[in-house]
């Protein structure tokens, strides 16, 4: 547990804490008074209603859209479905960014709805609802399609048998076993949702505004930090609830059912209901999943073959936006997220370890750390990487190695989450019987756990590479201007005017998504059974 918890020590704690005492205290002396001043303010409290409201819709949205998919990819049989499952799951590990430059040219100006229509929905809220319900998609799909395929279907046949009809049976013998499931994948969109950042910043436009995107306002623009230290404590205390439901909804999943093989509960559709269910299932996938994608790689080639994607290795055409050619953007993330991957897998591989071995009050609370990274701002952390570690021995606001640490903070609650299930389910006497017969412990992880948690731990690799590539809230405050990652680089382009950085906007999305779908593929062919599952 030492060396995770020293990581989140220095480089989560020490900046965020930083921040927060920077906003907060005035010649040594906590002002706590600032939180009713903050929050009495109209424009702070309809920031703090609008990021509430939004996040309540786009789960109630992604809700009804997805659970009818997680039926089907749980229960149903049909050619093509597993490349289908990993392509519903690629919107999941895109950055932001990208989500947010696929639905600018699918609904903005100049996109495909107002060339057919003359209809334009960016800088409206339903623009964020569907591009949140296209990023989210596969949690539902992927979290209760997941149960669901493991549930014994004669349950449910012998209630129909007694007596009930279907939606009887469904209601009293199903659902009761997939709320827990339903619970849990509602708040992981709600948590995702209610810390929306690059969708709201390039969708929104300057009329709506997230708590993410206040902080980040307040942060950058206007240097007020009183506010964003009141609002940053506003979404850690939101958004530590939230985890904590989560977290009893799923210990209450694994301890309330049996499961069976999902491979004998899969069947061919049969019956002209279950094909045309079948059917909308495969159109909502194809508008909202396909389509945006679509029309983004449409876009990036923009009528005239590749003339934007030669434009990106030119320094010249892009001399108002970078220092350097935006092409070296693509070298520059693959190698932070390689070494962002390799410091989220020993910290988040020990802290796993540990978290197996170890139990009582002390540990729930340091798994409790680990997953902190998801309800801070990323904005205040990379903020706070500025601020804090500029002085020896931590003088490392010039040195590259400041990106893949902040990318490595969003790894780790993946790591552990792929190899957390996988490691409890070794069997200690395994580890016992090697002992007897003398291997040492390091020999016994060696020859006993590692062969059993190779896969997770590839599966693991890949989640951290894909997070950290798409990495944004803190990598726009670090990224330095000569060294820019391809989410930063593609926010750039979208910041300033002109049809050439539009294309190359969109040529460079395009390619951080097909490195983000060749990960999540790779993903589907290593995948156990029972890991990497949200």
């Amino acid at each position: 547990m030492a060396v995770p918890v020293a990581f989140f020590a220095v480089f989560f704690a020490y900046p965020v804490a930083a921040i927060v005492g920077r906003g907060l205290k005035a010649d040594g002396v906590w002002q706590f008074g600032r939180f009713g001043e903050v929050l009495a303010r109209p424009e702070i409290r309809d920031v703090l209603w609008f990021t509430l409201w939004q996040a309540l819709a786009s789960t109630a949205l992604t809700l009804l859209i997805a659970l009818p998919g997680a039926y089907v990819f749980a229960r149903f049989d049909f050619p093509g479905k597993q490349v289908l499952r990993a392509v519903v799951t690629v919107p999941f590990v895109l950055p932001t960014v990208v989500v947010g430059t696929a639905f600018l040219a699918l609904l903005g100006r100049g996109g495909l709805l107002d060339e057919l229509w003359g209809v334009r929905l960016d800088t409206t809220v339903w623009a964020i609802l569907l591009a949140h319900v296209f990023f989210n998609y596969a949690v539902v799909v992927r979290t209760v399609g997941g149960l669901w395929a493991q549930l014994d279907p004669r349950q449910e046949e012998a209630a129909r048998v007694l007596g009930a009809s279907r939606f009887t049976a469904w209601r009293r013998v199903t659902l009761p076993a997939l709320a827990p499931a339903v619970a849990a994948a509602a708040l992981m969109v709600f948590l995702f949702t209610f810390t929306s950042f690059g969708v709201v910043q390039i969708l929104g436009g300057p009329g709506f505004s997230t708590l993410e995107v206040e902080i980040y306002r307040q942060t950058a623009q206007l240097l007020a930090l009183p506010t964003a230290a009141v609002l940053t404590l506003v979404q850690f205390a939101a958004v530590g609830a939230i985890l904590a439901v989560h977290a009893w909804t799923v210990r209450r999943r694994e301890r309330a059912l049996k499961l069976v093989d999902p491979s004998q509960t899969a069947r061919k559709p049969h019956g002209a209901g279950q094909w045309t269910l079948l059917a909308g299932v495969l159109l909502s996938v194809l508008l909202l999943v396909l389509l945006p994608l679509a029309v983004l790689v449409e876009r990036s080639l923009g009528g005239s073959g590749f003339a934007y994607y030669r434009a990106l290795t030119s320094a010249d055409a892009n001399s108002g936006t970078f220092l350097v050619a935006p092409v070296e953007a693509i070298g520059n993330s693959l190698r932070y997220a390689l070494v962002a991957t390799l410091i989220a897998l020993v910290v988040g591989g020990l802290a796993a370890a540990a978290l197996t071995r170890r139990a009582g009050r002390l540990v729930r609370g340091f798994d409790a750390l680990l997953m902190l990274p998801l309800g801070v701002s990323a904005v205040t952390v990379g903020f706070g990487f500025l601020i804090t570690l500029d002085k020896p021995p931590l003088d490392l606001r010039t040195s590259w190695i400041l990106v893949p640490l902040a990318q490595a903070l969003v790894g780790v609650p993946f790591v552990v989450r792929t190899m957390l299930p996988v490691l409890r389910a070794v069997d200690a006497r395994l580890r016992e019987a090697a002992a007897v017969l003398g291997a040492s412990p390091l020999r016994a992880w060696r020859e006993v756990d590692f062969p059993l948690v190779r896969r997770a731990l590839l599966v693991a690799a890949g989640f951290a590479f894909a997070v950290s590539l798409g990495e944004f809230g803190a990598t726009v405050f670090i990224a330095r201007p000569d060294n820019p990652t391809l989410p930063v680089a593609v926010a750039r382009l979208l910041g300033r005017s002109g049809d050439l950085n539009y294309g190359q906007a969109m040529a460079l999305s395009t390619v951080l998504m097909l490195v983000c779908a060749v990960s999540l593929l790779l993903l589907e062919r290593i995948r156990t059974d029972r890991s990497g599952e949200f």
